[in-house]
């Protein structure tokens, strides 16, 4: 079932990008604004732009959802007194997301960010009823004509940790605290550890799953557990500031996520991957604006910048600065691919021989590589 939902993302993104659907193209300006409702599929739009906002956990002072909202802040800087936003923090995923979607769009906004994966059922059932509203939801795989996905090639970043990890490391084991298994996730173990063998070939890393996004106490025991096992290193995809408060007071090496954390970690972060939304945020809205926003996949990387390293540690050697900024620009550049050559799961399978994988394989990732010390839930 897991991989048929991967494949469904597949099917449904190829099909939206050889048939693009405009949403907003014949808005009449003129018209007063309304709160659009299920039988009217091209609602008026007067300025400002009604932009909204939903987040999977509190907006905190790092994280996931924080990383989301300075999108957000980054698009009123932008776009002024031309967008309003509104903001719903803590929303479960389930019914209680498909009851914030359909109040926000009976409100009257014009677009909405659903930024969780497992808001993507109550946000597509919404859009359905509401076609006049442009939906962007964060890390899915359905589409539709006003119901768009993004997300970021993070695996880029994961890599360039997964190096640094593998040059300071004493023990050669990292840590790893995962949420969900979705390909992003799988994406982000996978590279994490090529670049850590691609620096150290007899790394390891070793993964606890959560089996939830946003839960503190127990991000912090998996972590704890790792660290009982002797990994020197942690890494993790989850929401909390948990892991690098852990992380801090124990001393190990930590490679952040989603935001920098040098004021939560301040003597242990390597460096972190951030996630920049602010600029894919503000181009959706200005589209939305200009009556030209289409129903179209986006999935930006280092080139894009919404994947980038925060800045390194005093502890990182100039040397190895130099080095990862080298193979970050080759990244960027498309020379470098982090799932590019011969790639051997953890079972012993050769799951690509030679050559670089393609975007369709990467989306569908369900594997592990060589170097893991885990394996998926239920497999």
């Amino acid at each position: 079932m897991y991989k048929n939902l991967r494949r469904q993302w597949l099917m449904s993104a190829a099909a939206l990008a050889s048939s693009p659907t405009s949403l907003w193209a014949a808005i009449p300006r003129s018209t007063p604004a309304v709160p659009p409702k299920a039988s009217d599929p091209r609602p008026a739009l007067m300025l400002p732009l009604r932009a909204a906002f939903v987040y999977v956990s509190p907006v905190g002072n790092a994280g996931w959802s924080y990383q989301h909202d300075l999108g957000r802040l980054t698009m009123e800087k932008e776009l002024g007194d031309k967008v309003h936003t509104t903001v719903v923090e803590s929303v479960n995923e389930g019914p209680d997301a498909e009851r914030v979607f359909r109040d926000l769009a009976a409100r009257g906004n014009h677009l909405i960010f659903a930024t969780s994966f497992g808001y993507q059922e109550a946000a597509l059932k919404v859009a359905q009823d509401f076609p006049g509203v442009a939906f962007e939801h964060a890390g899915g795989f359905k589409t539709a004509p006003n119901f768009a996905t993004y997300n970021g090639r993070f695996y880029e970043g994961r890599y360039l940790a997964g190096m640094l990890a593998g040059k300071m490391s004493k023990s050669g084991v990292a840590g790893y605290v995962a949420g969900f298994p979705i390909p992003e996730v799988v994406q982000g173990i996978n590279a994490f550890t090529l670049g850590m063998r691609a620096a150290r070939p007899t790394a390891q890393v070793k993964v606890v799953w959560l089996n939830a996004w946003f839960d503190p106490a127990r991000e912090r025991d998996a972590a704890q557990s790792l660290l009982n096992q002797g990994v020197d290193t942690l890494t993790y995809h989850c929401g909390s500031t948990a892991i690098p408060q852990l992380a801090e007071e124990r001393g190990v090496h930590l490679l952040g996520y989603q935001s920098d954390l040098r004021h939560i970690a301040a003597q242990t972060q390597l460096t972190s991957v951030v996630h920049d939304w602010g600029a894919r945020y503000t181009a959706v809205a200005r589209a939305v604006i200009a009556g030209n926003w289409t129903s179209q996949p986006f999935w930006g990387g280092l080139r894009q910048r919404t994947v980038r390293l925060a800045p390194f540690s005093s502890k990182v050697s100039s040397a190895l600065r130099f080095q990862l900024t080298e193979v970050e620009r080759a990244i960027a550049a498309g020379r470098i691919h982090p799932f590019s050559g011969k790639l051997v799961d953890n079972e012993g399978r050769v799951r690509q021989a030679q050559g670089t994988m393609r975007d369709e394989e990467v989306a569908l990732m369900d594997f592990l590589v060589e170097g893991v010390v885990g394996k998926l839930p239920g497999r």
